[in-house]
């Protein structure tokens, strides 16, 4: 039975930010820096309900990008994300975002982060949200700028929560990154990787036997393997589910068929998240309703992967 349920305090835990600018944020951001934009910005950040793939998908977070280079910039769409959390319910939300690609008019990756921690401090001071940050090292990149992240990560361990890998896994393995997350091992600081959302089971026992990874982000491709579904349910490694997106890039063909429910009854530590405010057009409550219209979503699904993003968020130290 679809069922509304009451709103219920929310956690986030894949949230990039390059793809949660506001499209009114990087009009007025372009406009300040001298870029001038050949469509309105929204058509230029919005990705359709379909792209047919991750790369498509990722061009749409060119402009934001292009706009994120100075510290102010970065300052105010991380305090503007917080804030929207709050509208959306969130209590606590883990950001993350990539420093090294910040760096075209010389700022440095160490710049960058204090810049994102100021804006959501700013943030927190003003919506009582709690934060957290992740740095994302690159899959196309070499092992030793990523090992620059984690060193970056580590630096700012005060504000710096976890280290995730983004990237295509179709093209681009986890393995050379080892030595970066090994690192971040070695101190302490939890890992999540984006694996089973381009490729399939393979890239997700990667994650886990490879890089250690606590989370996995997507994971929408792991219904196949049995073992690896017991895996992730003993081990409790929780899979950070972003729907609407998961459709956008065709890691699911429709909403009908994305493996949230059938994977949360099954007791595998499912959360939903929104992957991209911006690039996907959506909040938790627009994934929560969503969700709802499908079959076999009841009251209890929204509560059980709530419960799942609480007990897997990697620091409550702001809250």
């Amino acid at each position: 039975m679809n069922t509304p349920t009451m709103r219920i305090p929310r956690y986030e835990l894949h949230c990039h930010l390059d793809g949660s600018v506001r499209p009114d944020t990087v009009a007025d951001l372009a406009r300040k820096q001298g870029i001038t934009l050949e469509r309105p910005a929204r058509d230029l950040v919005v990705a359709p309900a379909h792209c047919g793939s991750l790369t498509t998908f990722l061009t749409y977070i060119d402009l934001p990008l292009q706009v994120l280079q100075t510290p102010d910039a970065l300052t105010r769409t991380a305090r503007e994300l917080v804030e929207d959390w709050k509208a959306d319910g969130v209590v606590y939300g883990e950001v993350r975002f990539a420093p090294q690609l910040h760096g075209r008019r010389g700022m440095t990756p160490d710049e960058a982060v204090q810049a994102v921690a100021e804006g959501l401090a700013q943030g927190r001071a003003t919506t009582g949200v709690g934060t957290g940050l992740l740095l994302c090292c690159l899959r196309h990149q070499s092992p030793d700028e990523s090992l620059a992240v984690a060193e970056t990560a580590l630096r700012h361990r005060n504000i710096v929560v976890g280290l995730d890998l983004a990237g295509d896994e179709t093209l681009y393995t986890a393995q050379p990154h080892r030595p970066a997350f090994d690192l971040a091992h070695s101190a302490g600081m939890p890992c999540t990787v984006h694996a089973g959302e381009a490729a399939g089971p393979d890239s997700m026992w990667e994650a886990i036997d490879i890089l250690g990874a606590r989370r996995i982000g997507h994971g929408v491709r792991c219904t196949s393997d049995t073992a690896l579904l017991n895996r992730l349910r003993t081990d409790k490694i929780a899979l950070e589910m972003c729907p609407t997106s998961n459709v956008q890039t065709g890691a699911v063909p429709s909403l009908t068929d994305h493996p949230a429910i059938p994977l949360l009854a099954a007791g595998l530590p499912v959360t939903i998240s929104t992957d991209t405010r911006t690039t996907s057009d959506t909040t938790l409550q627009r994934e929560f309703d969503a969700l709802r219209h499908t079959n076999g979503w009841t009251s209890e699904h929204e509560p059980l992967a709530q419960g799942n993003a609480t007990g897997a968020s990697f620091s409550t130290r702001n809250e």
